[in-house]
């Protein structure tokens, strides 16, 4: 999972710095900001609370499997079915490897410690799992989350070597695009909430639409699991994205990203 954050209405405007987008950018139907929402980790209550409150507001998203998760496999057919209903499944990697070295990482398992892994081995998994996403959904083209936001495996940067194998990379957690001209495709920023009302949700949207930018949400639970928000909270932001839809283009974070690339 990604590294927690409390949530701070103020500090919501980062600047990413990277590839280069045109200037002069616009989105889509004149929509005037972008909004991905992502949910990590193969969670039941992603199944369970999250996907029917989105398909009941006709809204696609992106979940990150971890496909070495025990969910994945006893809910496989409902994965598939989030797939053929226009739902992005992204690449979360095998076994959501983190560094066991920083700070409250207690956590992680000996087994699971980014920091005795190499890059090598690393990218092989995260290959892989692209294989067993294609067998599940027949998508081949997908974007990646690094897990907890570590981009170090054996001390050694490794998303550089899978820049070829994703149209985008989510990778760091930080706050609203400011400037689309300074968006790094391969180093993303997310917001991952945690325990947010579903007005400090919307309000970062809006703020969104005041830059003519996006805004990446990275959730983990919904109702329930770990990081949480509220299914109340995530309904709210969900029915204010369905009420705009001439303001707000909501889409799988791939098919988002492709759409920046093409610019």
């Amino acid at each position: 999972m990604l590294t927690r954050i409390i949530f701070l209405l103020g500090c919501c405007i980062a600047l990413s710095a990277g590839a280069q987008v045109q200037p002069g950018f616009n989105w889509p139907n004149g929509a005037k900001a972008a909004v991905s929402l992502a949910y990590d980790d193969t969670l039941a209550s992603q199944l369970d609370v999250a996907l029917p409150a989105l398909n009941a507001q006709g809204l696609k998203a992106s979940f990150y499997l971890q496909l070495s998760s025990p969910l994945l496999t006893a809910r496989l057919s409902e994965w598939r079915a989030a797939a053929a209903q226009g739902h992005e499944l992204g690449n979360h990697t095998l076994f959501h490897q983190c560094s066991a070295g920083k700070p409250g990482r207690d956590w992680v398992a000996a087994e699971n410690n980014l920091d005795t892994i190499s890059a090598v081995q690393l990218v092989q998994q995260i290959r892989l799992a692209n294989s067993m996403l294609f067998a599940i959904d027949g998508k081949t083209e997908r974007t990646f989350t690094a897990p907890c936001g570590d981009e170090l495996a054996g001390g050694q940067p490794y998303l550089p070597l899978i820049y070829s194998d994703f149209v985008a990379i989510k990778a760091k957690t930080g706050a609203i695009v400011a400037d689309m001209a300074q968006v790094n495709v391969y180093a993303v920023e997310v917001i991952a909430p945690v325990g947010s009302s579903g007005a400090e949700l919307i309000a970062l949207v809006k703020q969104a639409a005041q830059y003519g930018t996006m805004v990446n949400f990275t959730f983990h639970g919904i109702g329930g699991d770990h990081l949480s928000v509220s299914a109340d909270a995530h309904a709210d932001l969900l029915a204010y994205l369905a009420a705009n839809r001439d303001t707000y283009w909501t889409d799988t974070f791939v098919n988002i990203m492709q759409y920046v690339t093409s610019r």
